[in-house]
């Protein structure tokens, strides 16, 4: 008799668990093609199970083609079936129960707090939205997004960023990442050259680099992107845009100042390209207003990145671009053959929860529990490293960068560091020329309280000397 192994106290079913018995078998190869399965009366038997449930599991089997049936024989392997994977006894991923790092502190940037999220009152306006909303919210949408969106956003983004666009000028999309990946559809192709700020996220530099285009990295220091280096750039080897993170580079925190700014503006002009601007953690500006957008000064020049990930929430997958005139149609037909278009009952809620003047009481509230967090951490680094560190990028977002002293962060210094608990992020692992930067990780607090932040950069002091690289 075949053994099986099934479960009554598992949450699967039983006709799934025979069933899954029975594939994996097959897959590895441990029955072949023409082996002979038991009857489903017998396997019944065996099991101690309803025949029902074995002739389900039978019925899933042939209809997905593991097994074959002969007219007065029964059912039999089928031929043609392995998979090399299984036969080495490497089992295809299961899905995880959860986060297996418990009691482990991560300072991932880019996390908001997700407890402070304002579910109920999103909760109710969603609620609102779906009563009131016009039948054709319901149906296929415009690429573009819907316009009551897009006009209040026209209004948010001129109030708050100095943005200057009409709201056909706008395309909504899903996150940043989707905005990211269509301009790379409409403008790259193989051997366009990007001008990308160094370091930059890895995942920018893979979705640019998937295209064939070639990136040239530029230089970012105190004051933002070297602009001396764009000058060198000779004419017939225009790139096919410039990309900054302007008003909070990621990942050095810098600001790029207004001299910078208009000398970029310059460049894009006299090579004829496009400025795309990302900007990211705008909105979380601790010590002074918002910076305003490179956009609002060159509008016909620049492609502006926005995303509400930071803001509200990574789950809401909400993010736009504003465009030049010359470039809506191009990407809004993009954005059709991507996806259709973003969900519009999320579109209309936002519109809704930004024109109601919920999103900037939240910005506000948000701001004063980041501030904390962010000299809860800049303290706590000082105190504990004292002049061993040095720290990028403290004036605004939801991240620092700490830069140490007599510290390279190899990925052996980055293990021992999760060894004694604490995640941190090598500023090394977002650079293109490398070298640079090995002594810089970046900390995110959006996401950790204060007292796990000082308890992380205990953990950090101790798993530094440890390695024998503090005290």
């Amino acid at each position: 008799m075949l053994w099986i192994d099934i479960d009554r106290d598992k949450p699967i079913p039983l006709t799934r668990q025979i069933y899954c018995e029975f594939r994996d078998k097959i897959l590895r190869g441990e029955w072949t093609a023409g082996f002979k399965l038991p009857s489903t009366r017998k396997m019944a038997q065996e099991l101690r199970i309803s025949r029902n449930v074995v002739i389900e599991a039978y019925d899933q089997l042939f209809v997905e083609g593991y097994i074959e049936s002969r007219q007065g024989s029964g059912y039999f392997v089928a031929p043609g079936i392995y998979l090399e994977q299984f036969a080495r006894g490497t089992d295809l991923p299961q899905p995880s129960p959860g986060d297996q790092s418990e009691g482990l502190i991560d300072f991932r940037s880019g996390v908001p707090d997700l407890e402070h999220f304002p579910r109920s009152l999103w909760g109710k306006t969603v609620q609102r939205v779906c009563q009131d909303a016009p039948l054709s919210a319901f149906g296929y949408n415009r690429p573009e997004g819907r316009a009551e969106l897009r006009d209040v956003l026209s209004r948010y983004l001129y109030r708050t960023r100095g943005v200057q666009c009409a709201p056909e000028r706008i395309v909504m999309t899903s996150g940043a990442t989707q905005a990211l990946m269509l301009i790379a559809k409409v403008l790259l192709a193989p051997e366009s050259r990007v001008l990308i700020e160094d370091p930059i996220t890895q995942d920018i530099q893979t979705i640019f680099a998937s295209t064939g285009a070639r990136l040239c990295p530029v230089p970012v220091d105190a004051c933002g992107m070297a602009m001396d280096k764009l000058s060198a750039t000779p004419v017939n080897a225009a790139p096919s845009f410039v990309f900054v993170t302007p008003s909070h580079q990621f990942p050095l925190g810098t600001t790029l100042t207004i001299q910078r700014r208009i000398q970029l503006i310059q460049y894009a002009r006299s090579v004829d390209c496009y400025i795309v601007e990302d900007d990211y953690d705008s909105e979380f500006r601790y010590e002074s207003p918002p910076i305003s957008s490179i956009q609002g000064l060159a509008p016909e020049r620049v492609i502006y990145i926005g995303s509400f990930s930071k803001i509200l929430s990574p789950g809401l997958r909400l993010g736009y671009l504003v465009l030049p005139e010359a470039l809506v149609e191009r990407y809004q037909k993009a954005k059709w053959l991507t996806d259709l278009h973003t969900s519009s009952i999320d579109q209309l809620a936002l519109a809704r929860f930004i024109e109601e003047g919920h999103l900037e009481k939240y910005v506000t509230r948000m701001k004063k529990l980041y501030k904390k967090r962010r000299q809860c951490l800049t303290d706590a680094l000082r105190d504990t490293f004292g002049d061993q560190v040095a720290i990028w990028g403290e004036a605004a977002g939801l991240h620092i960068v700490a830069a140490f002293s007599h510290v390279r962060f190899t990925p052996d210094v980055v293990a021992a560091l999760e060894a004694a608990g604490v995640r941190v992020y090598p500023v090394e692992e977002h650079t293109i020329a490398k070298g640079r930067h090995a002594d810089k990780i970046v900390l995110g607090y959006g996401n950790v309280g204060e007292e796990k932040i000082a308890e992380g950069v205990a953990r950090l002091e101790k798993g530094l000397a440890l390695h024998g690289m503090h005290g």
